[in-house]
């Protein structure tokens, strides 16, 4: 029920003798009105239902604290008639508890535009001294499950899918599975108190570089002690450009007075990042209901500006941040030159695999587009399109998660999710791509694919595009010229035949040849021919639908179109590696060979495909599988396993569900835009290409001789990483700036990555 103002007046007059004007002010759960009497006199007023055990708590931390050294920093409570604290009234058979309260004075810390570094760490010692007075004290009202409460933050994922922005809903989702790991299992242990939870900024009082006062005990609670601190934190990091400093500050003034244990504080990030879900979880939630009540959006901006600046800041940095301002041990050890685990690494790991960047990273998290070193680091991923829809995306990990603690098994036993999952994967292909092969890498899809089109063709040869990269299996490697080409390679085989790669750029027919796609697809139609003369005509033609190591390079229109009706004419197999390519990465499509208004007979999924799981699959014709249907068992131990399955639909979903391919095509003709500027301004980038995110900027010294920049590129890439940019090289020169980053990078990851690209190219000027 609400309370009018005549009502208020009446029952103000009658049980309190007070006579005063009225104000209703906004409330989050109770009513509340301002009192002011003709004496000039302020009281607040509050009207609460149906909780009196909790309001009579209330009521005695208030006389516990006015007992106290902070007696003047806390409202007084003004007691009725009969002397008490608290005036019950009934209305239409329900009871009402009425309390009227002293009004403090001063500025709320949401309207103090200088928040010094002592004014924060002045909160955390008020908080720190209150939270020493209110030590030992219990009511069973307070012993609540309450969704305010930190420690209860699981309950705000019922309210995730009221968050109609995909990607603030996927970031809320991230922090409350991180929080599930990481702070759950330590906080259930850690100590507990009755602590005021919500030091928020329209309930601290401020005077220059101090506290003064602290209202509103509506969300007192028993929980841990450091959710208190949390609280605090949150909301005083709000509307700071440097959030983990002013969060430092707090923790500082709070240890000081009322010290903190090391597993506190090194859950802290955490913790401020589940308070603010909960908020924003409630904010959706009310915004479903039509709410009219501003309090219920108070806070909703600002908390998601604090959220998206918190994935930012590395959460070892963070932990590290508050044991320093504790004097607790370090967690980062700045001096580590990782040569201990690099000679571990070479005493165990096979000497040709390679480390990228000249100084080593040690990665040890991952967030959607975001990577954390140990050194305390945020970078952003600019170059991992394993991660297709973002490293550690919640919805893949609960998914992974639920499905590894009830099954994992072969495909010998029936199991309906490879079968829902075939039937949403051919969903996207065209209709005569319909049986699929799992297996647990591109690499063995790859194989498995020459396998299938050399059974079904009967015939031995393949075509394969000069500088492709197929993969790392043996028959892999014999198709990879970027491979049996390099250094240390064996050669060509006489069964595996180079097409010319149809690179626009420097290839022999470039952008000025409207034909040039016609013409590239000429040079494997000379290779059928020659190989039908000598009776060994071609079992396939194999490319990627966008080279990759070849150059980050788009084919030419018309290309694929042409190179398949030339090798069906001759009765062999086109095979599509979409490997790095596929699942909406390239914007326009779904799939890269329908840039090319082409349908191959099969089509190699891997990478993108389990977002980081091993999984990869062959996708073929009726015809090619049941020739493969020879009476020789095909059966992979691990290929279809439940686990995958549920992952590979999972990353399905997400990227529907999130609208992925579109963010991918609008972030990545955002960022093909910028790049091309930056082309115009510095002539050492030479041409920008590439669909969605799946670009590549070339690198040259000179645009006649076209000479590769390679150390220029070089000293791009690190000093690139310095900044927080993970990028990488490709193409047979090594001077290809290879940006695929996870399909969530945003258009603010795009404008940071080419404002500080621009620097960089102007230091190399």
């Amino acid at each position: 029920m609400t309370f009018y103002i005549e009502q208020i007046s009446q029952l103000v007059k009658n049980f309190y003798n007070i006579d005063a004007n009225i104000t209703w002010l906004a409330g989050y759960d109770e009513q509340n009105f301002l009192l002011q009497t003709t004496a000039q006199e302020k009281f607040i007023l509050k009207v609460s239902q149906d909780n009196f055990p909790f309001i009579e708590a209330q009521t005695e931390v208030l006389d516990l604290l006015a007992k106290s050294s902070l007696r003047n920093n806390f409202q007084k409570q003004i007691p009725n008639i009969k002397g008490e604290t608290i005036t019950i009234v009934e209305w239409d058979g329900k009871k009402y508890f009425i309390r009227i309260l002293s009004f403090l004075e001063g500025k709320f810390w949401v309207d103090e535009k200088n928040k010094t570094e002592a004014l924060c760490e002045n909160l955390g010692s008020f908080l720190g001294k209150m939270d020493a007075v209110m030590q030992g004290y219990f009511h069973p009202a307070i012993e609540r499950q309450y969704l305010w409460d930190i420690s209860e933050a699981t309950l705000a994922e019922k309210k995730l899918h009221f968050i109609k922005d995909h990607e603030k809903r996927r970031i809320a989702n991230y922090f409350l599975l991180q929080y599930q790991m990481e702070a759950l299992p330590v906080i259930q242990g850690l100590r507990k108190a009755c602590i005021h939870n919500d030091a928020n900024d329209y309930n601290v009082l401020v005077n220059d570089d101090a506290v003064t006062g602290l209202i509103d005990f509506g969300d007192m609670v028993y929980s841990a002690l450091i959710n208190n601190v949390a609280v605090a934190c949150t909301y005083s990091m709000l509307h700071s450009d440097d959030p983990l400093t002013v969060a430092k500050q707090v923790v500082k003034g709070y240890h000081e007075v009322n010290p903190l244990t090391v597993e506190e504080t090194d859950i802290l990030y955490y913790l401020i990042a589940a308070r603010l879900c909960i908020s924003v979880t409630q904010s959706a939630y009310f915004a479903s209901l039509n709410s009219n009540n501003k309090h219920h959006f108070i806070t909703e901006q600002p908390a998601w500006k604090l959220l998206f600046q918190l994935i930012q800041i590395n959460p070892i940095k963070a932990a590290d941040a508050f044991r320093n301002v504790c004097g607790f041990a370090p967690l980062i050890d700045v001096n580590d030159d990782y040569k201990n685990l690099l000679q571990d690494r070479d005493d165990v790991i096979g000497r040709n695999l390679s480390i990228s960047y000249k100084k080593h990273l040690k990665i040890v998290r991952g967030a959607l587009q975001y990577l954390y070193d140990d050194k305390g680091n945020t970078f952003i991923d600019c170059v991992n399109n394993v991660s297709h829809v973002g490293h550690c995306h919640p919805v893949v990990v609960r998914a992974m998660q639920k499905q590894i603690a009830t099954l994992n098994t072969n495909t010998r036993y029936l199991n309906d999710v490879i079968i829902d999952y075939a039937k949403a994967l051919t969903a996207t292909l065209p209709s005569k791509l319909k049986v699929c092969y799992f297996t647990n890498s591109g690499s063995e899809a790859n194989d498995l694919a020459i396998r299938m089109a050399r059974h079904y063709t009967q015939r031995n040869d393949v075509i394969v595009l000069d500088h492709a990269y197929h993969g790392t299996s043996t028959l892999a490697i014999e198709m990879s010229p970027y491979k049996f080409d390099s250094k240390g390679g064996s050669g060509q085989k006489p069964y595996i035949h180079k097409a010319l790669s149809p690179d626009l750029y420097r290839g022999k027919f470039q952008y000025d040849d409207k034909d040039a796609g016609e013409k590239y697809a000429a040079s494997v139609l000379e290779i059928l021919q020659q190989l039908k003369e000598k009776k060994t005509p071609a079992a396939a033609f194999i490319c990627e639908t966008i080279l990759g190591v070849g150059g980050q390079i788009p084919l030419p229109e018309n290309y694929l179109k042409n190179v398949y009706e030339h090798v069906h004419s001759f009765g062999g197999v086109c095979i599509a590696d979409e490997v790095q390519v596929g699942f909406g990465r390239v914007g326009e499509k779904f799939w890269g060979f329908e840039l090319q208004n082409a349908e191959p007979d099969i089509v190699v999924l891997g990478k993108p495909i389990g977002n980081g799981h091993p999984l990869a699959a062959v996708v073929v014709t009726d015809a090619i599988a049941d020739a493969f249907n020879n009476g020789l068992e095909y059966f992979n131990t691990y290929g279809g396993n439940p686990v995958s399955m549920v992952t590979g639909l999972s990353v399905l979903n997400v990227i529907k569900d999130e609208q992925l391919q579109k963010n991918a095509l609008e972030t990545g003709n955002f960022l093909m835009e910028a790049l091309k500027l930056l082309m115009k301004k510095y002539p050492i980038i030479s041409d920008v290409r590439g669909h969605g995110l799946f670009i590549g900027a070339e690198m040259v010294k000179d645009h006649q001789t076209k000479e590769p920049a390679i150390p220029e590129i070089d000293f791009v890439v690190e000093k690139m990483k310095g900044r927080g940019f993970l990028l990488s090289t490709d193409g047979p020169l090594h001077n290809v700036l290879k940006i695929k980053p996870p399909i969530v990078f945003n258009k603010e990851n795009a404008k940071a990555l080419a404002d500080n690209l621009d620097e960089v190219l102007g230091e190399l000027h």
